[in-house]
């Protein structure tokens, strides 16, 4: 959604918006802030997780589960029920399902498995961002919402192409949101990574990308077997790489599709109002 103006943009009976941008940067504080002043939230890692990929990740619990003996026999009986507890605060089962390629002595998996996880992901990203129309029209038929208010994660911009304008994703969201990117700094980018070296976890990439930075790894460490890498040390190294690939794309979303604002903003914000009025300024200022 595009607007000439912020009195257009202010008559609109119900609002729907999307916040993309890295991680970090204020999406679901921001989204959290407005589901309790009554907008609906659609988290777009939860519906990933708990829709599109919920039995992979409870069949790799149960692969786990099967190593030991004890749980084998319970399981086999029906003995004992396994499931995946995401919630929008807990999005670990997801992340540990993605996994690391790298050395299996250290937690890693093979890199053809890693890709097919990534493979999985994407389809369930693309599915899930596609799902945002309908669930626009149900909060507001089945639970009486006005509002509506997108959490995207990070990696919408990995699943999608900016310089088409047909793109079906950007398509669909542009059509029934209005696209909004909160836009990181380079110190926000450091601390990313700092706290990324203490703490790495699973991230997706676009394929392409994938490949690309999996060879210079290799390349840089002078390793030639998969099976040699450090699942973490390669994690650490490639979140950096994706941080820098993944900026401009968000911009040039952006640009195309929607509007930008600085993280800074994000901070000020304390209400309902204070949201609305600076996407009024925005549009504006657009």
């Amino acid at each position: 959604m595009r607007f000439k103006s912020a009195q257009e943009f202010r008559k609109q009976p119900a609002h729907a918006i999307t916040i993309m941008g890295m991680s970090g940067v204020g999406k679901t504080t921001l989204a959290v802030m407005l589901q309790k002043s009554g907008w609906f939230q659609y988290s777009v890692d939860y519906r990933i997780g708990t829709r599109y990929m919920d039995e992979p990740i409870v069949d790799n619990f149960k692969r786990e589960a099967m190593k030991v003996p004890f749980l084998a026999g319970l399981l086999k009986s029906d003995s004992i029920y396994i499931h995946s507890n995401i919630t929008f605060d807990n999005l670990s089962p997801l992340s540990t399902y993605l996994g690391k390629p790298g050395n299996p002595a250290l937690g890693g998996i093979s890199f053809a498995e890693y890709k097919r996880r990534q493979s999985q992901h994407r389809s369930a990203e693309i599915r899930s961002l596609l799902d945002v129309p309908g669930f626009i029209e149900r909060a507001h038929e089945i639970y009486g919402y006005r509002h509506f208010i997108c959490d995207s994660g990070g990696s919408l911009c990995e699943v999608v192409n900016p310089d088409d304008a047909n793109d079906a994703v950007l398509k669909s969201l542009s059509e029934s949101t209005l696209l909004l990117n909160i836009e990181g700094n380079p110190q926000h980018t450091r601390t990313l990574v700092e706290r990324f070296r203490k703490y790495p976890k699973p991230m997706y990439y676009q394929p392409v990308f994938l490949e690309k930075i999996w060879a210079e790894y290799k390349d840089i460490k002078k390793i030639r077997n998969d099976d040699d890498v450090v699942p973490d040390d390669f994690a650490v190294w490639g979140f950096e790489q994706l941080l820098h690939h993944r900026i401009p794309i968000y911009q040039k979303i952006a640009k195309n599709f929607g509007y930008q604002i600085p993280m800074e903003d994000v901070p000020k914000i304390k209400s309902e109002t204070d949201f609305l009025d600076l996407l009024g300024t925005v549009i504006d200022r657009r």
